[in-house]
């Protein structure tokens, strides 16, 4: 062939059969060894399998949708044959002239895929035509879903983004003989990768109790309270459903105004505590904040009747009266992040109605109050799919932390679930460490009213800003909420999309600060300023079209933590001498950060 160098070759032809027929024989043993531990607590009625099925018969049922109209009218059929004949026969022709020794250039969508960075997916002509039929039939599949005629919004919905699990599942990465990287490792290693990979998939599988719990980083590394959640506190309140949490004053002086920060309770609340260097919590501190925090307890069956009323009674009013024990201040500024941020906002609707004014400002951190433009969790929300989990909760009285973990993941599967895949099971090497991904993985359960209400009152019938949430006896509405705002969004969020986030932002009785972060859900909130990374955006007030809001922003490079604590001054900037965890009011009863945190399952 015209200008294929046959030296490339030489690394995928097997230079000590001997060797890799020990080595795989190895891992094939390795790999009934996960086959086993996969299979036995189904068999011993541990995991139900029928649960397990769910999933798949959701996305057969969709995707035949689908199907069904193209194949419901000859001429759509062959529409949709012709549109792929035609993909693939121009890969044929590429192929063809690439033979005759013309230059070929990477297509642009390859060029941007980060998977297929080996350079080569594109210098070896197996390889590369791998790589164009798999990103031919992707874009296929992708358009058969975009213009199928006759599905309702949700459908569609769901039917995109089964395709997109689907394509990221069956790329050519994932399998030995179709990723040159890989493909090279086993030949250089003899097949010790793969018996390196499938030593440590049945340790995974045995780990999760029957399920691959998918590892993305080096456990041993980080332990809570060590390396992890170190500035200085002290638990000061204890319910059922929460700690309080006091921070240690690093100034002399501190805002007289105290901070009380709402986390989401499907994560800990050490995110903005991971270490010294991009704490936001310490960041704080050292502003002269005086911080509080709710630490959620990791539910179990004791738990499975609290619903939002007990998690805002039980969990933000007491951490009201506990601040308010602690410091002799009536109002704070609070902060909630995520759903935590939506509790908050549904509590200061309730107490708008009830006469409550101590929260005097709110900030919210990738909050969804609307749920129009929720995202693709909005996928697992419909009344088949909730009434399935409100049944499995029932059993147990909470929902595992693993699901909910796994439908994080699945909104990134091509970053946070298949290069794992790769590099463990393929490749045979352990993930690096990396706190974050630690944090990731110390899920929590969700009590099951608690759950049940938040998946039926937001993600379903989006009742918080339709006027018909129902909490304590009251109808809520967030136009009763007149107090500031600042309404933190982040640009590549995938669970509280920024438009999401943005058309909440026009639901509150008062004034609104709405400001655009660089980055995601977790790297565009937990940014420290000296690490000089990504940018924030601000404008006028959140209203008209998101896109018109953003075309018309005034980019900031760095963080937006320091202009959230001008906001936060500008509100009132009043200081009194630093305050000690309990204030002489309250006994310690443990150290930050906590004990409910370390609950782990």
């Amino acid at each position: 062939m015209p200008g294929f160098n046959p030296k490339l070759i030489e690394p995928y032809v097997v230079k000590n059969p001997e060797a890799m027929a020990v080595n795989v024989a190895k891992a094939l043993e390795n790999l009934g060894k996960a086959a086993s531990a996969w299979i036995a607590p189904r068999e011993q009625g541990v995991i139900d399998s029928s649960a397990a099925a769910e999933p798949l018969a959701e996305l057969v049922k969709t995707l035949s949708k689908v199907v069904e109209y193209w194949m419901a009218d000859p001429k759509r059929t062959l529409e949709a044959q012709t549109h792929l004949m035609a993909g693939v026969f121009a890969i044929w022709t590429r192929g063809m002239q690439r033979m005759a020794g013309e230059a070929m250039t990477v297509g642009e969508a390859a060029a941007k895929d980060k998977r297929f960075s080996d350079e080569d997916w594109e210098r070896n002509p197996f390889f590369d035509f791998m790589r164009q039929v798999y990103l031919v039939v992707s874009q296929w599949a992708e358009k058969m879903v975009a213009e199928a005629d006759g599905l309702d919004a949700h459908t569609r919905h769901k039917a995109a983004f089964y395709v997109r699990q689907l394509t990221a599942a069956l790329s050519p990465v994932n399998f030995v003989m179709t990723n040159p990287q890989v493909y090279r490792e086993t030949v250089s290693s003899h097949g010790e990768n793969l018996v390196r990979g499938m030593k440590m998939l049945a340790e995974d599988i045995a780990a999760g109790g029957g399920d691959l719990r998918l590892r993305q980083t080096d456990y041993s590394k980080f332990a809570v309270g060590k390396n992890l959640a170190l500035s200085p506190g002290k638990v000061i309140a204890q319910s059922d459903v929460c700690e309080v949490l006091q921070y240690e004053a690093t100034t002399d002086t501190v805002l007289k105004r105290p901070l009380l920060i709402v986390p989401p309770w499907i994560n800990k609340f050490y995110i903005l505590d991971l270490n010294p260097q991009k704490s936001f919590i310490k960041w704080c501190m050292d502003q002269g904040q005086t911080v509080f925090v709710i630490s959620w307890v990791n539910p179990d069956e004791r738990h499975a009747d609290k619903d939002w009323e007990a998690y805002v009674r039980d969990g933000i009013e007491f951490a009201l009266d506990t601040v308010e024990k602690a410091t002799g201040e009536r109002e704070v500024n609070a902060v909630g992040y995520c759903v935590g941020g939506t509790l908050l906002a549904a509590t200061l609707a309730l107490h708008a109605q009830e006469g409550d004014k101590r929260i005097a400002s709110a900030t919210f951190f990738t909050t969804q109050v609307d749920f129009t433009y929720a995202g693709d969790l909005k996928v697992f929300a419909d009344e088949e799919q909730i009434s399935s989990i409100e049944n499995r909760m029932k059993e147990a009285g909470y929902l595992d932390g693993s699901k909910m973990a796994a439908a994080f993941n699945m909104l990134r599967a091509s970053e946070l679930i298949w290069p794992y895949f790769v590099n463990n099971y393929l490749k045979g090497q352990d993930p690096l460490p990396f706190d974050l991904l630690y944090w990731n993985s110390d899920s929590t359960r969700m009590a099951a009213a608690n759950h049940s209400y938040y998946l039926r009152n937001c993600y379903l019938n989006n009742n918080l800003t339709k006027g018909r949430m129902e909490l304590a006896g009251k109808t809520l509405s967030l136009k009763d909420v007149t107090i500031p705002v600042y309404n933190l969004a982040t640009k590549e969020d995938h669970i509280a999309p920024a438009k999401s986030v943005f058309v909440g932002s026009q639901y509150f009785g008062g004034p609104v600060s709405y400001v655009l972060s660089g980055s995601g859900h977790i790297a565009g909130v937990v940014n420290p300023p000296d690490k000089q990374k990504y940018q924030y955006w601000t404008g006028g007030p959140p209203q008209g079209e998101f896109e018109d809001w953003v075309s018309s922003a005034k980019e900031t490079p760095g963080s937006w933590w320091p202009h959230w604590q001008k906001w936060i001054e500008s509100l009132d900037d009043e200081r009194v001498p630093a305050r000690i965890p309990g204030g002489g009011a309250l006994n310690a009863i443990a150290d930050a950060p906590g004990t409910y945190v370390m609950v782990r399952v």
